[in-house]
């Protein structure tokens, strides 16, 4: 089908439909305050809005340099679960009960995002269903039972493996051979909690300043063009834009992730999907896709694309390549063979944050008061609120108002990760994993063999991921 109709870019369906928001005003100069965080995303949002609630006469100011939302809390599958990048290697460096400790903390999460959006009447049309991911081939289904054993061992006793009728009884995705299910998931529209959770957090008396880039973070130092905000501390929530301040180009590395959404589904196909649950749905390949139902009956699918832009650069608008959304497409009616015929309405892309060793961490350094959170991998729905509560309790430990908490000891606190390579080997490296990823599910579809490809298996040593 043509995508000549589909709106491509223009941030993201989430705010064709929601609308923007109203400008909030830029800093209008030089300032004192006692929090800075700069970003208006999920992290800078929720950090504001539980340091505040925790010590109500703290000055805060958020800085934002677009408008709220406007990266990957924007932009996202909607996909609020108790997945965390590193989890693994939390376990190597720090032992098993350490890691579970972190994994039942996010599997808490969850649950917090969905009690405080009821709470503050945020309505971000949240639907507590779970998480169901499938598997295609030999391959995919031993992966999905070796994920759904090492879940269980990570403290998930409430998840539920599923034969393919089971499966097909959840959601007919065509050619699935089994499925793994938690109840730690819900589907959301990002842009509705975002605009929802910038209002709680100006209810609360926190400055939010919009339309202002910052250009380097320094100790007590925020630095824009409207002037510097000053305080003692400087929490830096920026994900996958990180690259675009000074002396940060290596730190992340702004990885692209592509969607695409219908128009609402008639009854009809929704009778042959099934979906009641509303789960939301992924799979074990590599290049692995992320889907919703949405409120509205549409269905949201994302993926790769275009995974990265040589120098870290970052895509403003949200365009995507025609190619990408072909694929996405494609990869959609081969779920779901009797969507063939339907428009797609919008296709977009976002930037999300990868550190070199995949692991997410949250960061403050007590000699300088600078701060950060981040790194999530495309899981930062649910752990930037996880990241948010854990920054509160650090700066709160910094100051001497409280000791330590469950939350900071937890082993992503302060992790330290090396930077990522010089041009061109960043780009080629990524590019070039990515393309064995894909490789390797082709090899995989066409092979009776249960085991991963080993083409899969170099890729993943070179990426460094856990």
């Amino acid at each position: 089908m043509s995508t000549v109709s589909t709106v491509v870019g223009g941030i993201s369906f989430w705010y064709a439909q929601e609308g923007t928001p109203a400008p909030r005003e830029p800093l209008p100069g030089d300032t004192n305050v006692d929090v800075c965080i700069v970003g208006g995303g999920y992290t800078g949002l929720w950090t504001a809005y539980y340091l505040k609630k925790a010590v109500p006469f703290l000055n805060i100011t958020v800085l934002e340099a677009k408008f709220c939302g406007y990266g990957a809390s924007g932009r996202n599958g909607g996909w609020l679960y108790n997945g965390i990048a590193g989890r693994d290697r939390y376990a190597e460096l720090h032992g098993h009960e350490a890691a579970v400790r972190l994994q039942k903390a996010m599997n808490d999460t969850v649950g917090e995002v969905v009690r405080t959006a009821a709470e503050e009447k945020i309505d971000a049309d949240i639907h507590q269903g779970g998480v169901l991911e499938v598997a295609h081939t030999p391959a995919q289904l031993a992966r999905l039972k070796d994920f759904h054993s090492v879940e269980i061992a990570f403290g998930e006793s409430d998840r539920v493996l599923r034969g393919a009728r089971e499966t097909a009884e959840r959601v007919q995705v065509t050619g699935a051979v089994g499925s793994t299910w938690t109840p730690h998931g819900a589907r959301l529209h990002p842009a509705k909690l975002v605009k929802g959770l910038a209002d709680a957090v100006e209810a609360l008396g926190v400055t939010i300043h919009e339309s202002t880039p910052v250009t380097e973070i320094k100790p007590k130092h925020a630095v824009t063009p409207y002037g510097t905000v000053r305080a003692p501390y400087v929490l830096r929530c920026t994900e996958g834009f990180t690259a675009s301040l000074k002396g940060q180009k290596r730190t992340w590395l702004p990885m692209n992730s592509s969607m695409i959404v219908t128009e609402p589904l008639p009854a009809r196909i929704w009778d042959a999907i099934g979906w009641e649950g509303r789960e939301t749905l992924g799979d074990m390949a590599h290049a692995y896709f992320y889907a919703q139902r949405t409120a509205d009956d549409r269905i949201a699918l994302g993926g790769r694309g275009y995974p990265y832009r040589f120098g870290s650069a970052t895509d403003d608008d949200g365009r995507t390549q025609p190619a990408t959304v072909a694929a996405l497409r494609d990869l959609m009616v081969r779920l779901f063979p009797v969507t063939a015929g339907v428009h797609v309405d919008h296709a977009w892309s976002g930037v999300l944050g990868v550190p070199r060793d995949w692991c997410a961490t949250v960061t403050l350094d007590r000699s300088t008061g600078l701060g950060y959170a981040g790194g999530y991998v495309g899981s930062g729905v649910a752990t930037a609120n996880l990241a948010a509560r854990t920054l509160r309790d650090l700066i709160q430990q910094d100051s001497g108002q409280a000791g330590p908490t469950d939350l900071t000891t937890l082993p992503w606190v302060n992790h330290k990760v090396r930077r990522w390579e010089p041009e061109p080997f960043r780009w080629l490296g990524v590019h070039g994993m990515y393309a064995a990823y894909r490789a390797a599910d082709r090899r995989e579809t066409t092979s009776p063999r249960p085991g991963t490809d080993p083409i899969a298996k170099i890729a993943d040593r070179i990426a460094g991921r856990h």
